[in-house]
């Protein structure tokens, strides 16, 4: 069994810890607010705001496409080419009917 003294400095201990542990707590999160503030009020936002403006404006201006509209259009342009290549192939045996036509 411990004496009332070493329980009482153990409590003491345990109650400041407790304290100690609270009011860390309490400043990082008053600074994590007061960043978060002085980030909203800050000229870098502005700044960040204008730049997304210019980038988006320039971008706007050059016909971008998005990248499931250029998958599609990929698809369009195979397709096309395999009918292209199959109407090739049927005008070349055409042709070759007109030059050499069949004998009965």
């Amino acid at each position: 069994m411990l004496n009332p003294k070493t329980q009482f400095q153990r409590r003491l201990t345990s109650d400041s810890s407790t304290l100690s542990e609270v009011a860390v707590t309490k400043i990082l999160d008053d600074f994590s607010a007061r960043l978060a503030e002085l980030a909203a009020t800050s000229p870098a936002r502005d700044l960040e705001k204008n730049a997304r403006a210019l980038l988006n404006g320039l971008f706007a201006r050059l016909d971008f496409v998005t990248r499931e509209e250029f998958e599609v259009q990929y698809e369009l342009l195979a397709r096309a080419r395999e009918k292209l290549a199959a109407l090739e192939v049927r005008v070349a045996v055409l042709e070759a009917q007109t030059v050499h036509p069949p004998r009965k």
